[in-house]
């Protein structure tokens, strides 16, 4: 394992942060950042549920490049062994990707993630937390933070978060469906 981790830690590289400009290209985001604040403007704008879907998928893909092909290259370990449902062998793997790169967001979201289809719902808040300091915009790290509180009896907690996902992505469906349960049910408790 310490070979492992000696290797990764050995091949991290680094992206370039900018993309030159043409002239007379119309301008493009020239850093990772001012392209995810692109996307997540035009996400909120837009009002088409599958146009709004593409946009989501285009932040995940970028959410996705760590920078890194030995971290990449983990991740895609990890969820081969997630999918075979080896979970300490996935967490392992996780472990490896939030200690060489702590600064990943999509380490500590997909590590949430699995801490929470392991029922450590605890460890999965934390990795959430982590999540959110890194990327506050991250509606899937939203979405799973209302799905903890729904499954702790959480209500009112869940209802905030997916309004949270609301802010972000307003054409999520799964959010609008539960943003309207909850609502509906709390009401219900107040009568």
């Amino acid at each position: 394992m310490r070979i492992v981790l000696a290797v990764c830690a050995a091949l991290l590289s680094i992206v370039p942060a900018a993309v030159a400009e043409e002239p007379g290209q119309v301008a493009t985001p020239q850093t990772r950042e001012q392209l995810l604040d692109k996307l997540f403007l035009d996400l909120k704008r837009e009002r088409n549920e599958q146009a709004a879907e593409r946009i989501a998928n285009r932040i995940r893909g970028e959410w996705s490049k760590s920078g890194s092909a030995s971290i990449d290259l983990i991740m895609q370990w990890s969820q081969g062994a997630v999918e075979d449902k080896k979970f300490g062998v996935a967490l392992d793997f996780l472990d490896q990707v939030v200690t060489l790169q702590p600064d990943y967001a999509e380490g500590w979201n997909r590590r949430a993630s699995l801490h929470y289809l392991m029922k450590n719902y605890g460890k999965s808040m934390a990795d959430i937390d982590r999540t959110l300091r890194l990327e506050p915009r991250h509606f899937g790290a939203l979405s799973g933070l209302a799905q903890i509180m729904t499954d702790t009896g959480r209500k009112e907690q869940a209802l905030d978060a997916w309004q949270r996902v609301l802010e972000i992505y307003p054409m999520l469906r799964e959010a609008q469906n539960q943003v309207a349960e909850l609502s509906e049910d709390l009401a219900g408790q107040s009568i």
